[in-house]
């Protein structure tokens, strides 16, 4: 298709400018890497090494969060079925943190009436979180992170319940789809005594290997980001809580925001259109201002029409954050649904955002894009949901111990 070309002006004054912000990073940060651990960038990854790759379950703190994002991820939110209490809530979470440390090592769960697969864990993760609803159903709201609530309405919202809310979160990542289906097909059974589905999101990045080293691509095309906080640097901060009581201590805390992308308007706007809504190029990554994904922008920089360079309404002013305490680590997946009889496509991004605080760190982000954020003209948040992230648990014990036990 050929690209419709938007003036520069029309696109700082017309209809782009809608109120909103969407991709809360989206576009702006996430540097990873691909593939296991060891795999050097342009090193073909051997398909058994794929399969037999293992992250640790047990530990200070949960792994899915600073984990290397596998490359199949599903989001399974629960509600807690009436009467299920603190004492319902231990035994609910012995049982899964049993089934989840025994999976992602390879080996199958109590009672798995597929064994066979479970023997390629292919770095498979299961990181638990808890929504507002469980520490109500454990009396226990006095230990519920205050910014774990309901966020606040934003303008450009259409959320939906489908895609909302959640007492229990399991987020499952493997670099095979199989072993993240095994994995979810178990965990829901044993969870059914005590809860009920509430939604499932799967997503997807590039393949294990496919491009070890580089940053990940959204489907508008664009790498997905450059800037996280990197785990092992004093900017591990802006991710874990590291004082405070045992519940609190080694957490985190995630937002998840289903985007739904407007690919079809999308693919209405020219190449130098689009970078401008971004603030970078397309096929570097590079901020406008720049030559390499990793420069720094330079946002006074003026072009030959006396117009910033990179716009005050670009996706990657808005979502800027220069002190690495108040970063906000974005690990987000691909989704790619079923396009409707005429084609039209259902597809976008399972954003997932881990804060120490997610009023501090989250809300100024995201209240700065849903104010003029260019890409809003492209893409709506339909879901919204937030959950604290508990410690992680030593061997032989089970995930949300010191909050309950």
């Amino acid at each position: 298709m050929t690209g419709r070309r938007v003036s520069r002006r029309g696109l700082l004054t017309g209809g782009a400018m809608a109120a909103g912000g969407a991709l809360a990073g989206a576009g702006a940060l996430t540097a990873v890497r691909s593939g296991p651990p060891g795999v050097r960038p342009g090193d073909a990854v051997p398909v058994a090494q794929v399969g037999s790759a293992v992250e640790p379950f047990h530990g200070v703190r949960q792994s899915g969060v600073t984990t290397d994002p596998q490359a199949h991820a599903a989001f399974v939110a629960f509600t807690l079925r009436p009467g299920t209490d603190r004492t319902a809530l231990g035994r609910m979470l012995r049982l899964l943190s049993d089934d989840a440390a025994r999976l992602t090592q390879g080996r199958p769960a109590l009672a798995d009436t597929e064994p066979e697969l479970s023997v390629l864990p292919a770095r498979l993760t299961v990181t638990f979180g808890f929504g507002p609803g469980l520490y109500a159903a454990a009396g226990l709201d006095d230990r519920r992170p205050a910014s774990v609530a309901e966020l606040p309405a934003f303008g450009i919202d259409r959320l939906q319940p489908r895609w909302s809310g959640g007492d229990l979160l399991l987020q499952i990542c493997a670099d095979d789809p199989l072993t993240v289906a095994h994995a979810q097909r178990v965990l829901v059974k044993d969870s059914r005594p005590f809860a009920v589905v509430r939604w499932v999101q799967q997503g997807f990045r590039r393949a294990a290997g496919a491009e070890p080293g580089r940053t990940q691509r959204n489907l508008f095309g664009q790498l997905d980001g450059t800037a996280n906080p990197k785990p092992g640097t004093p900017a591990d901060t802006a991710v874990w809580v590291t004082d405070g009581p045992d519940w609190l201590r080694d957490s985190t805390t995630l937002v998840v925001r289903r985007i739904s992308m407007n690919l079809e308007t999308w693919d209405l706007l020219g190449r130098a259109d689009r970078e401008l809504a971004v603030g970078r190029r397309i096929d570097t990554g590079a901020p406008l201002t720049g030559r390499a994904e990793h420069d720094e922008p330079d946002f006074a920089a003026l072009g030959p029409d006396g117009l910033t360079v990179i716009p005050d309404f670009s996706h990657l002013t808005r979502a800027r954050v220069t002190d690495d305490r108040q970063k906000i680590l974005r690990r987000p997946y691909n989704y790619d649904g079923v396009p409707t009889p005429e084609g039209t496509a259902d597809s976008g991004l399972v954003f997932a955002s881990y804060q120490a605080d997610i009023a501090r760190q989250f809300l100024p982000v995201q209240r700065r894009l849903a104010e003029r954020d260019l890409l809003n003209e492209w893409t709506t948040p339909i879901g919204s949901a937030v959950f604290a992230v508990p410690p992680g648990c030593p061997e032989g014990g089970w995930i949300g111990s010191q909050l309950l036990g």
